[in-house]
Order: structure tokens, then C-alpha cells, then sequence
């Protein structure tokens, strides 16, 4: 869907960009890559285990892959906040100004279809509603973590036999494999403008422009808790950083 250059805007000022321009360039989930992938999961370490030893998805990871900030206040908060953003029974923020508007709902389409995708189709939680309410603010938030947070919580899920449909941001999963796992990539996988995949230098010059800077690359290999509402999951980056 193109995008009006005001919208864009926002976007950037919240640090979502990068992620909206995956979206002419996003390739399809493999399902039976993933499934195989799942089943080597270990929800108590939060690790593949492999023949060769154990691996994991890191910030690092997120960061290269996604283009977040994995820095910031968490991704968390209590729906009662949003009663202060009312006037007479409206939102507050609720103006005429047609590009916040649509803003607002792109945002909230990209928080809820590629971030923190669940199993409820086509409906959205109510919990993304404070966030919007204050766009200037939406920078201020470790999305990085919190997808990371959200991924790890939904893979443990997927190793519970019951467990017909995955969720979560399932193409961060596959573009890992696909970097971490030349052999696995699909023939034709280098025509993506895109290094989902690649340790190009190209990178650099696409993902968040905090990523690469010292503070963001020592969270790298911090062991502490990501943060996403309900789920909080170990980042236990030590079990696979030589």
C-alpha cells in the first residue's frame, strides 16, 4: 500500500519505518521450515538445540533483521491509563486532521499484523490504544525487545502438542534461519533488495539509525528480561555468545 510522505513521517518519528518497508519486500512464511525449527525449541533455556550445540534468536538479531530499537522504556502499561486521554466520552487525540488519522491506523495495522501478531484475526486489542493516543511518544519504546519478548513466549506455546496455528512475528523467525542457515535459503532469495539475510554492509545503511551506535550494540549481549505486556521472557544471550 504506498504511503503518503506525511505519513511516512510519523512513522520514522516512531521508529516503525524501516519496518513498513519490509512490507513491498516481505516474502512468504515456510511453514515446514518453521515447524522444524519449533520442534528443537526449549522453552526452559529459550535456545534451539541443535546437533552442533544451541542457538537462539538475540537483539542483535532483531536489531539487523527488523531495524528496531531494542533500547527504551517497555512495551507494558494498564488500560485504566487511557481514561486519562478522554474528553466526554471521546478520545482526546480524535481531530480532523485527515494524515494523523490514517497514521494512526497504518500504526496500528503494523503493531498488530507484523510485530505482535496473535490468533485473533482480524480483531485488535484494546491495548494499543494509549500508544496511539500519544504518537510523539511512540519513539520512546524498545519495539526490538518487545517482538523478541513475543516471539520467545509464542514459540514456548508452540511446543504444547495441542498447538495446531502458530503466532507471533513469524518472518523475523524465518529471516534468522535464512541468515543463520545459508544452506536453508531459498534459490532465489538474493533478488530481495532487502539483506534480510545477509551480513552485507548494506545493512547499515537501511536498519534504525541507533542500532550500530555503542549503547545499542552492548544491549547485544545483556542477559535481562524483554518485556511485552503479560510475557516477559529471558534474553539468556550467554548460553550461545561464544
Amino acid at each position: 500500500m504506498p504511503l503518503h510522505d506525511w505519513i511516512i513521517l510519523y512513522l520514522e518519528t516512531a521508529g516503525l519505518y524501516h519496518l513498513v518497508r519490509l512490507n513491498s519486500q516481505w516474502f512468504w512464511v515456510d511453514e515446514p521450515l518453521l515447524s522444524a525449527f519449533i520442534e528443537r525449541w526449549c522453552p526452559e533455556t529459550h535456545t534451539f538445540h541443535m546437533p552442533f550445540g544451541e542457538c537462539t534468536i538475540t537483539l542483535q538479531d532483531v536489531a539487523y533483521q527488523l531495524g528496531l530499537p531494542i533500547d527504551g522504556e517497555p512495551v507494558s502499561g494498564c488500560l485504566t491509563d487511557f481514561e486519562n486521554l478522554m474528553e466526554n466520552g471521546r478520545p482526546a487525540y480524535a481531530s480532523e486532521e485527515t494524515v494523523r488519522i490514517y497514521a494512526r491506523a497504518y500504526i496500528m495495522m503494523l503493531l498488530s499484523s507484523q510485530l505482535f501478531v496473535d490468533k485473533n484475526a482480524n480483531r485488535i486489542h484494546l491495548r494499543w490504544l494509549p500508544y496511539l493516543a500519544s504518537m510523539d511518544d511512540l519513539s520512546r519504546y524498545s519495539w526490538g525487545s518487545a517482538a523478541l519478548a513475543w516471539l520467545y513466549r509464542c514459540l514456548c506455546r508452540g511446543t504444547n502438542r495441542n498447538v495446531v496455528n502458530l503466532a507471533g512475528p513469524l518472518q523475523l523467525l524465518q529471516s534468522w534461519i535464512f541468515w543463520r542457515f545459508p544452506s536453508l535459503r531459498p534459490s532465489s532469495f538474493d533478488v530481495f533488495g532487502f539483506p534480510l539475510a545477509s551480513s552485507s554492509p548494506e545493512v547499515v545503511a537501511v536498519v534504525h539509525p541507533e542500532i550500530l551506535v555503542d549503547e545499542h550494540r552492548r544491549l547485544w549481549t545483556a542477559v535481562t528480561s524483554l518485556i511485552y505486556f503479560a510475557a516477559i521472557e529471558w534474553h539468556q544471550v550467554d548460553r550461545v555468545i561464544p
